[in-house]
């Protein structure tokens, strides 16, 4: 099994987000979803906050999550979810797919906390069909020289990653997705929260990038 446990995260984890759907999360993620059709592999589904968006054209979600109490939550959000989601245990570095299985890939506060995020976006390439979309919504490393990414480099380098299940807020996330061989075709930055203080975490990304026609995943 797969299973990577941070119990005290997981549980922080789950309060936190329904608060950060409420700030504007929920629409994020009915946008990153909007649009999608057949199969669809949700990586780090977490506790399935993304679920209730699908639309009706998708098949079914085969959501993979490692942390157990997180699996729990996605599998009771995935009996009402308004598509066929299945939650299974896995990790993005090895994710339970075959080649070109999928018609896209979605990830929501993911790549942040990914051990290699080089190896895991391979492999979202590799299970996705050529022509294949990727969905992302993260939070990653403000563009601009100054406070925020001084804030970041300290925050990474100190306790963020242990407090957050191997967060890192400086990760060039738009630039690791082209260098895997997607074709990033729609990226928005913007903060999240939209109001309120900034934290290292509030620059974020929303977008859509293609796995190419050509040639054979790597």
């Amino acid at each position: 099994m797969a299973t990577v446990s941070h119990p005290i995260f997981a549980r922080v984890y789950q309060r936190l987000s329904v608060t950060m759907d409420r700030a504007g999360g929920a629409e994020h993620r009915r946008h990153l979803v909007a649009g999608l059709h057949g199969r669809v592999i949700e990586v780090g589904a977490g506790n399935g906050r993304t679920f209730a968006h699908y639309p009706p054209t998708v098949t079914e979600v085969v959501a993979v999550e490692p942390e157990p109490r997180l699996r729990a939550a996605a599998r009771a959000a995935a009996r009402t979810a308004p598509v066929p989601v299945r939650v299974v245990d896995g990790l993005a570095e090895a994710l339970p797919g075959t080649d070109g299985e999928f018609d896209a890939a979605v990830v929501a506060l993911v790549l942040c906390t990914v051990p290699n995020q080089a190896t895991a976006l391979t492999e979202i390439r590799r299970v996705l069909r050529p022509g294949g979309q990727l969905r992302f919504f993260e939070h990653v490393a403000a563009v601009k020289p100054g406070a925020i990414r001084r804030v970041q480099r300290i925050a990474d380098a100190t306790l963020w990653p242990k407090l957050f299940a191997g967060c890192h807020t400086g990760r060039d996330t738009p630039t690791a997705i082209a260098e895997a061989g997607f074709v990033v075709q729609e990226l928005h930055r913007f903060k999240f929260p939209a109001s309120g203080p900034s934290s290292p975490a509030a620059p974020h990304i929303r977008g859509t990038a293609t796995r190419p026609d050509e040639g054979p995943a790597r």
